[in-house]
This record gives structure tokens, C-alpha cells and sequence, in this order.
């Protein structure tokens, strides 16, 4: 009875080694090792990375507002790398129309910091241009005289020219020495009360202008200059 019940005994224990060596293996089976377990969870994280390019990212993809709050931050920065910057030339291309001491109509167009053109309107049609280019301009039109300025300021005035060559009084105390230089070119250096040079206009073919302290001068290309306040 003895040997009956040991055998029996080591059978059992055989047949249960088996099974337990067989669920092991199936084990290994399902679970594919851990390279493979990892490569799927890599891939992804690839295709939600808040980069905006990264690993598994479609070509087209783009940013969406409705993800984190770092992928929303994201593309709010890009907007501002693209957006255009605001400048103080946003003011360029404005128009404004003034009446000259003639009657006729001054068109004073902004082209930028400290850039204006002014176009003189007689009937409809423009009879004559005038545009700051780092300077005050200035027009002797027929007698009347018109001062554009740095800032986009006209001032216009009827006659009270001399013509040069020569030394002259002008309105707000200053004095002009006028000299020809050639065919259409004059020079006016501006006297201060003391004598000094304060200022000059030169001709090269077309008239100049200057607003000397609100006093303001005009050298046409014949030599004529006028002054007023």
C-alpha cells in the first residue's frame, strides 16, 4: 500500500510541474517581450507633442487652440512672430486740403515722418507740386509765396519780395544776404540781430523754402526772396 500511494504521490507532482511550466509559456507568449510592449506608448506620445513638429506629427498638422495650455502658448507666440509690427507710419497717406492765400487749394499728403507733399489745385487741375525731403520747401508761385514744413505746416503770403543780388530786411528781424551763384542758383544766408549765420537757403534749379522761428522765407531759382510772418 505504501509503494501504491508514493507513486500516485510523484505523478501528481509530475503533472503539475507540466502545467505550471505551460502557463509560463503562454505568458511569454501574450506579453511579446518589452521592446514591443514600449514602441507603441513611444509613438503616441510622438503624435500629441506640443512642439508643433515633432515625431509622429502629421506634415499638415497644425496648432490647436483646444489642446494644453502650453500647445495654446505656443501659437499664440507664433502670432506675434508673424504679425506685422505697428509703426508711426501708419499716419502715411493720410490727405488734407487747406485754401491758400490766392484761393486756390492746397492737397497736403503725409508720405512718412516728416515727409509731406503738397500739390496746389487751381480749377481742377495741379499747377504745382511742393515736398519736404529732410528740409522745409518753399515755392514762389506767381507772386504768392508758400512754405511747407517738416511737420506738414503751409503758410502762404502775397508779394513783399526782393530781388537779389543784395542784402535785405526781412519780417521777424531777420536779415538776408542774397549772392548769385549761376544760371537759376542763389544762396541766402539768414542774419540773425547779431550779424551771425543762422541759417541758409540755396537754389538748384527749383525755389527753397524755411520756417525760421515763425518767420517764414522763400528763395525762388530767379533770386527773389520774400518773408512773412
Amino acid at each position: 500500500m505504501t509503494t501504491r500511494r508514493t507513486r500516485r504521490t510523484a505523478r501528481s507532482a509530475g503533472l503539475v510541474a507540466v502545467a505550471a511550466a505551460a502557463a509560463l509559456s503562454l505568458t511569454a507568449c501574450q506579453t511579446g517581450g518589452d521592446d514591443n510592449a514600449a514602441a507603441p506608448h513611444t509613438t503616441i506620445a510622438g503624435s500629441v507633442s506640443h512642439s508643433g513638429g515633432g515625431a509622429g506629427a502629421p506634415a499638415d498638422a497644425k496648432p490647436s487652440a483646444d489642446r494644453t495650455h502650453d500647445g495654446t502658448r505656443a501659437e499664440t507666440s507664433a502670432a506675434h512672430t508673424t504679425a506685422a509690427p505697428a509703426t508711426s507710419a501708419g499716419a502715411a497717406g493720410q490727405v488734407r486740403t487747406e485754401t491758400l492765400v490766392d484761393g486756390s487749394e492746397a492737397r497736403i499728403h503725409q508720405l512718412g515722418e516728416q515727409r509731406y507733399r503738397l500739390e496746389i489745385v487751381s480749377r481742377g487741375a495741379v499747377v504745382a507740386t511742393l515736398e519736404t525731403k529732410g528740409r522745409d520747401a518753399g515755392l514762389d508761385a506767381n507772386d504768392m509765396f508758400v512754405v511747407l514744413t517738416l511737420g506738414g505746416e503751409v503758410h502762404s503770403w502775397m508779394g513783399g519780395g526782393h530781388t537779389g543780388p543784395g542784402t535785405f530786411k526781412l519780417a521777424g528781424g531777420w536779415t538776408a544776404k542774397v549772392t548769385k551763384l549761376g544760371e537759376l542758383r542763389y544762396r541766402a544766408q539768414i542774419l540773425g540781430r547779431e550779424g551771425a549765420v543762422e541759417a541758409t537757403l540755396e537754389t538748384d534749379g527749383h525755389d527753397a523754402g524755411l520756417d525760421a522761428n515763425a518767420s517764414y522765407i522763400v528763395l525762388s531759382a530767379g533770386g527773389v526772396i520774400s518773408s512773412h510772418l
